[in-house]
């Protein structure tokens, strides 16, 4: 990485100033930039921020549900960037379809689980009959596992998101026919 050159201006006693460079190096390099971006990349973070008194740093990252389902809770999603949709008709005929159900969307951003646990049953599937304080679902953030609440009474009859997917705030769940 280039070293960069600071201008920096000194004051004398004859109100004169007397003009100096000084070499300032950076404190983090490209290759040390790189492992930091891995590093973050590795734990499943999608923001990371670094402040000292020499260097700022933000990484930020958007994530994208890949096609297949994960066979491990441990994997972490690496996927990135912006998903297009290729297919507009299918989206229309999908939203359509969902016209009139009541969706179960996202409290927070994290990973959704169908069980509790890689070995247990789900907490519901289609066609099943939940209550406002049903649990359907629990979503992961930072280590914690969040158990979602069904909120209102109905059959469920859509699922939207794999098992073992990364999900946005507000995103839907389920559908649920009232």
């Amino acid at each position: 990485m280039a070293e960069s050159t600071v201008k920096e201006e000194k004051k004398g006693n004859g109100g004169g100033s007397d003009k100096k460079s000084k070499i300032i190096k950076p404190s983090l390099n490209m290759k040390e930039l790189r492992e930091l971006a891995d590093l973050v990349d590795a734990h499943g973070f999608t923001d990371f921020e670094f402040e000292n008194e020499k260097i700022r740093v933000r990484l930020s990252k958007n994530l994208i549900a890949p096609t297949a389902p994960q066979t491990s809770r441990t994997a972490a999603p690496t996927t990135a960037g912006i998903q297009e949709s290729t297919d507009i008709s299918s989206d229309i005929d999908n939203d359509e379809a969902d016209d009139g159900l009541y969706q179960i969307t996202s409290p927070i951003v994290g990973t959704f689980y169908r069980s509790p646990a890689p070995d247990k049953p789900a907490y519901i599937k289609e066609g099943d009959s939940v209550s406002g304080d049903t649990v359907v679902c629990i979503v992961e953030a930072m280590k914690l596992m969040n158990e979602i609440q069904a909120e209102t009474s109905g059959e469920i009859v859509k699922v939207y998101v794999e098992d073992a997917q990364p999900v946005e705030y507000g995103q839907p769940l389920f559908g649920v026919r009232k």
